[in-house]
């Protein structure tokens, strides 16, 4: 698939010293969903300036469907429409002036039937005359993103959009984000909320320290990274874990009803056949099973957790 962003050999470092980034490179297909997470710090924010424009890069390079983003800054930011995390409008204008006037910066004609629709998916037409100081936190947040899509941008750049959103709205909000990518528009965000990252990506990657330590198709990267669980509901509960089966990954619960085992998915052999075949040496008999996958989340956890 084509890429619409190409990052090489990017790096950042600050005049005090610290190093933002370091070496990244990064290539965003086009018409995906791409999460970006990382924990506070890891350079999610730095990067996503650097690509939109916003912050210059010490070393490197930015090509924006094959504009450099530096010598070719204008054709290449037209294409890109940011939602920052911090909410920056004009707190004296209505909403629809806002909107409209961001349109305008980008050197576009007017098109009150765009600025309609885009206010329109986003629950906000009937805020159209309101002023934005009289708004509520998630519903400058919608205004956020009208602003960002007001030139019809092929990449667009979330950054933590749900924060401070409630439940529902977050909803509204990624039914938004569907819509849009079923237009062909490219989105690229950031979240803390990884449930949503595993529910609406494509891609993930994860950076940590300021640098890239993994990108994959979602897909696959719970497939290789994930861990599963069977959990065997027992006929008789337990005090305690025979001390013969301390080799495997087990834990009691459900006062004693429950016995837990986690296993690896990447090997030959997953170790629940040795599993079984000890247990019903031992007179442990089950009555029930189920099986669980190790969440995005808890991947996320352990690949920073390598790293510190």
């Amino acid at each position: 698939m084509t890429a619409i962003i190409e990052v090489r050999g990017l790096g950042k470092t600050y005049a005090n010293g610290f190093e933002a980034l370091t070496n990244v490179d990064l290539d965003i297909r086009k018409g995906e969903i791409f999460a970006l997470l990382g924990p506070n710090g890891a350079g999610k924010t730095t990067l996503i300036g650097i690509i939109c424009g916003l912050v210059n890069a010490s070393t490197g390079i930015v090509r924006v469907a094959g504009h450099d983003n530096v010598r070719q800054y204008r054709a290449a930011r037209r294409l890109i429409g940011l939602v920052p995390q911090e909410l920056t409008t004009d707190a004296f204008e209505n909403v629809w002036d806002n909107v409209s006037f961001s349109r305008g910066l980008f050197g576009l004609a007017a098109d009150p039937a765009h600025i309609e629709k885009v206010l329109a998916d986003l629950s906000l037409l009937d805020k159209r005359n309101e002023k934005i100081m009289t708004l509520s936190g998630g519903m400058k947040r919608r205004v956020m993103i009208a602003k960002a899509l007001s030139h019809e941008p092929q990449i667009l750049f979330l950054d933590e959009p749900t924060a401070g959103v409630d439940v529902e709205l977050r909803k509204a909000m990624w039914q938004v984000v569907r819509e849009l990518r079923e237009t062909g528009v490219t989105i690229i965000l950031t979240t803390h909320y990884i449930a949503e990252a595993e529910e609406m990506a494509d891609r993930i990657g994860v950076i940590d320290q300021g640098r890239i330590i993994v990108v994959e198709d979602k897909a696959e990267l719970m497939r290789k990274l994930g861990r599963k669980q069977l959990v065997l509901q027992l006929a008789s509960p337990l005090a305690e874990l025979p001390a013969e089966l301390a080799g495997y990954d087990l834990e009691l619960s459900a006062g004693g009803g429950e016995i837990t085992y986690t296993f690896e998915t990447r090997g030959e052999r997953t170790g629940i056949t040795a599993l079984l075949a000890d247990l019903r040496e031992r007179g442990i008999v089950f009555r029930d099973f189920d099986t669980k996958m190790r969440s995005l989340e808890e991947i996320f956890v352990s690949l920073v957790s390598r790293r510190s």
